[in-house]
């Protein structure tokens, strides 16, 4: 969707003489898009007031077409400019520029290399504006299936017109050097470098007229690029391999995509499993196949960022610009609010009991009708114990009701069920342990076989790191997470540590500037994790801090949604006035983070008596055993 589409001669008139900005803000209101705000008119207004200047030259075609603001499909971003054209070697080319503001910028620190902190967004990392203009090309070469032209043919490019040149060494550093070769900086006083780079590209109109009008409205698939890069990623690729039920599901789901590109009509399915039984493997086996095999338009979709920033990271391998073409099919859930009806072909919804209804900064006001709306098939990934905050809405009944509402083929009448247990050693004994420690089943003399796996309670919080600090030295997959109890003080800045434990222990919550790949970030040891940033994720040991919202009274496990911290913004467990709600969240929270281990799982308790009733679990165990 492009909001501004003229040639350049007609876009120079409509800035030259102040019209285009009414003319942004009507068609943005008129498909209820948002950028309709005075500080966004007077910044956009501004800059293409200096991309005018810019391209007011006779060495550049007044026929050359021009665009602003073009929406990228089945994504929230959008490109602030884009000018198509030929060269003198006759070769068509579409050139993208990212339009900043910022009058400062410096760097965050000598480890993020996708971001920087600027004047103009209240000194929280953003995206350096190279590898900003950089993912864009990528997202438009990788999707728009119809355009007639090659990858290398998208010249991206950045113009941040307020900059003067003392930041260009920061722009420019090492650190960023391959995004600035892909994607070059212009700084205030270089108008005419900008000049020349466009000049190079687009000098006359493009022999393919319809160039602007194929990105606009051509068929949204994946490019051969985005196919063969996901394709050699999950070959060999262990952390994704598929097994027992997780294959049997995978045909069911297939035959079900085939189906729905025979009917033309919508399909569900859902897939119901607890943790550890490969709901996420399966679910990016299905992405990766739809895209390379059937070349299908299918995106993994999940609220949590861990998930979705880790999973690239595995997938690629460390290789930035692989990382760079998952941008559009590992993602969030948030252009689905303005996205087509059927424009997504396959949206594989990992992590659906997180899911809400209307969640902060969705401009849509319900999204799983969105969800169904927007996709041919829809596959939803689904774990009604993980749910771990008040507002995580949908159920599978819930799932179902919408799609009958819908119109869609239900593929599943009831839930396909993944029961196999792949993480915690394979132990179904250790999830019903789990289940007794969190109240949620009651403890009998049942014997629970463990299947050897590695389950342990400390008296002292420091025994526990030490041990798990040993084992993580092995090979960087031991973490150690809490649940909602612990005040971010180290935030807030009120005091050096977060997590403070009897016996002197003291630590700090995830890295701050790097939680969404703390998971597997090789310096996140010392720092504690929390739901956010573990949940869809697996380790080799996991230490858990259970805090005081957990214990053991009268015979029972027992919740108290008042020891949760109050910087706690996201579970709405403290205020929650349904106390049943609350209670189900704080045990479903500890259920979450107990089943995160491979091979072991070591906690430590701050009430007591719950402590002693896991060693007695413990000792009953190995007197039956």
């Amino acid at each position: 969707m492009i909001i501004y589409k003229n040639s350049l001669g007609n876009f120079i008139e409509d800035v030259k003489f102040n019209i285009i900005s009414d003319m942004l803000i009507d068609k943005l209101r008129e498909l209820h898009l948002a950028g309709g705000g005075d500080s966004e008119v007077r910044s956009r207004n501004n800059s293409l007031h200096f991309m005018k200047d810019v391209l007011d030259t006779p060495e550049i075609s007044k026929e050359c077409d021009v665009a602003v603001e073009y929406n990228i499909p089945n994504t929230s971003k959008r490109v602030d400019f884009m000018i198509s054209g030929q060269s003198q070697n006759k070769e068509n080319h579409l050139v993208i520029v990212e339009l900043k503001q910022w009058a400062k910028v410096e760097k965050v620190d000598d480890i993020s290399e996708h971001s920087v902190l600027s004047d103009l967004k209240s000194h929280e990392p953003t995206p350096h504006p190279s590898y900003q203009a950089y993912s864009y090309k990528t997202l438009i070469s990788n999707y728009c299936d119809n355009i007639n032209l090659e990858r290398k043919n998208i010249k991206p490019c950045a113009y941040l017109h307020n900059l003067n040149e003392s930041y260009r060494n920061v722009l420019e550093d090492p650190l960023y050097e391959e995004w600035v070769n892909e994607a070059p900086v212009f700084l205030k006083n270089d108008v005419l470098k900008l000049r020349n780079f466009l000049i190079k590209y687009v000098n006359s109109k493009s022999s393919d007229g319809q160039l602007l009008y194929e990105i606009e409205y051509g068929k949204i698939k994946p490019q051969k690029y985005l196919q063969d890069s996901l394709d050699s990623m999950l070959c060999g690729n262990e952390e994704f391999k598929m097994i027992d039920e997780q294959v049997v599901a995978y045909d069911l789901i297939m035959k079900s995509i085939k189906n729905s590109m025979k009917d033309d009509k919508k399909h569900v399915f859902i897939v119901k499993g607890g943790p550890g039984t490969g709901k996420s493997v399966l679910a990016i086996n299905l992405l990766a196949n739809c895209i390379s095999k059937l070349r299908l338009n299918a995106s993994y979709i999940t609220k949590n960022n861990t998930p979705r920033n880790c999973y690239s990271k595995l997938l690629s391998n460390g290789n930035a610009k692989k990382e760079v073409d998952l941008n559009l099919a590992i993602r969030a859930p948030h252009a689905l609010a303005t996205a087509a009806i059927n424009s997504i072909d396959v949206g594989i919804f990992d992590e659906a009991h997180r899911l809400q209804k209307k969640p902060f900064m969705y401009k849509g006001e319900d999204l799983l009708e969105d969800a169904i709306r927007a996709c041919k098939v829809s596959i939803f990934f689904v774990d009604e114990d993980q749910r771990i905050t008040v507002k995580d809405k949908y159920s599978i009944n819930l799932i179902y009701e919408y799609a009958k509402a819908l119109g869609a083929v239900i593929d599943t009448p009831k839930p396909f069920e993944l029961t196999s247990q792949f993480r915690c050693n394979g132990s179904n004994g250790y999830i019903d342990l789990v289940d007794i420690i969190t109240g949620k089943k009651e403890y009998s003399d049942i014997p629970i076989d463990l299947d050897d796996y590695d389950f342990r309670v400390f008296d002292n919080p420091n025994d526990l790191r030490d041990e798990l600090r040993t084992l993580n030295n092995v090979r960087n997959k031991c973490r150690m997470v809490a649940g909602y109890c612990y005040d971010w003080n180290v935030k807030y800045k009120r005091g050096e540590w977060d997590v403070i434990l009897p016996y002197g222990f003291k630590a700090k919550w995830n890295l701050e500037n790097n939680a969404s790949i703390w998971a597997i970030d090789k310096n996140s040891f010392e720092e504690i994790g929390c739901i956010h940033t573990c949940q869809g994720m697996e380790f080799d040991y996991v230490g858990v801090f259970i805090g005081k919202d957990l214990a053991y009274e009268r015979g029972r496990v027992v919740t108290n949604q008042i020891a949760i911290s109050k910087d706690d913004k996201t579970s709405g467990v403290r205020s929650c006035k349904d106390r049943f709600l609350a209670d189900t969240i704080i045990r479903n929270t500890y259920k979450v983070l107990l089943t995160r281990g491979q091979k072991g799982c070591f906690i430590y308790c701050e009430n007591n008596n719950l402590r002693e009733f896991i060693k007695k679990i413990i000792s009953d165990l190995k007197k039956n055993k």
